[in-house]
């Protein structure tokens, strides 16, 4: 059935198609997905480079004209881009992408988010209330979002609506084929002490309990006090730290030395223009920090 649908997918990515839809996505993960779903059906633009925190983006002249050129905006949601899309979309001046109209489209609207329905409270620091935006270390949720995605593309060019369905059909099956080996992988991993809470999804998919953060409160920077009383709480055990390539190193590797955990950097974002495959391997690579904790 698997080799089935990717057989199919191929096939309609083979086909002529007429003009691609201008798609713009804010981060290379949404990227993925769009390049995934809407083959060469597409043409893919990525507003955020994968090597920043999305969180702290400035709206720029370059994400205005994409954006005004866009059929679709493919956006994570969740508030994750609040700091900047918002002023980009309105120097772009394209009603068919605002917020509510067909060509606007949120991935975090379409599955369950982790850790909804916090208070708005900014003394407990950079908190969404909507719930976790990081979602796309999930390939699971990734796969659901794929499918929703592969139905909007179609009610935009129903002429390629069954090419958007193979695309997502086949992004879901291979997702579903690396899923038991990395959940064999991590099995026995003792935990995880992460900077900020963007790798809570893959952690819950793989069952790997999250110890704490590195930030005292989501965007607040480590304390000397903090880093202290997390070495004072888990001496003695085993586990793992994670942290991305734009995350200082600084209390990582503290609790490293001073825990004897091992540390991984890795990047939170796939490369622009990454392809099914490619995302697939930056999950692997994740995943192989996860484990490093047994």
């Amino acid at each position: 059935m698997k080799k089935t649908l990717l057989a199919s997918a191929l096939l309609l990515s083979a086909l002529p198609s007429a003009a691609a839809l201008q798609v713009v996505a804010s981060t290379s993960s949404m990227g993925v997905l769009a390049t995934a779903v809407g083959g060469d059906a597409v043409k893919v633009t990525v507003l955020a480079p994968p090597d920043r925190d999305v969180h702290v983006l400035q709206a720029r002249p370059s994400m205005m004209v994409a954006l005004r050129r866009a059929d679709l905006l493919v956006a994570v949601g969740a508030e994750l881009e609040i700091g900047w899309l918002p002023a980009a979309l309105k120097g772009a001046g394209n009603a068919k992408i605002l917020p509510g109209a067909p060509g606007y489209f949120e991935a975090a609207a379409q599955v369950p988010l982790l850790e909804s329905g916090q208070a708005a409270d900014r003394s407990q620091g950079d908190v969404h209330p909507m719930g976790n935006p990081h979602l796309y270390l999930d390939p699971v949720r990734m796969a659901k979002v794929a499918e929703a995605l592969a139905e909007r593309l179609a009610s935009l060019d129903a002429p390629n609506a069954a090419r958007y369905r193979a695309g997502a059909a086949a992004f879901r099956a291979a997702v579903e084929a690396r899923v038991p080996a990395w959940k064999a992988r991590a099995a026995g991993a003792k935990g995880l002490l992460l900077f900020h809470k963007d790798v809570n999804y893959l952690a819950a998919l793989l069952g790997v309990p999250i110890l704490g953060y590195v930030e005292p409160l989501p965007g607040i920077p480590p304390t000397a006090s903090h880093l202290r009383e997390l070495t004072g709480r888990f001496r003695g055990q085993k586990g793992a730290i994670l942290f991305t390539d734009f995350q200082p190193g600084q209390g990582p590797e503290f609790l490293s030395r001073n825990l004897g955990w091992p540390k991984a950097r890795l990047p939170l974002e796939p490369p622009v223009g990454a392809s099914t495959e490619a995302y697939l391997a930056h999950i692997d690579r994740w995943v192989d920090g996860v484990a490093s904790g047994k």
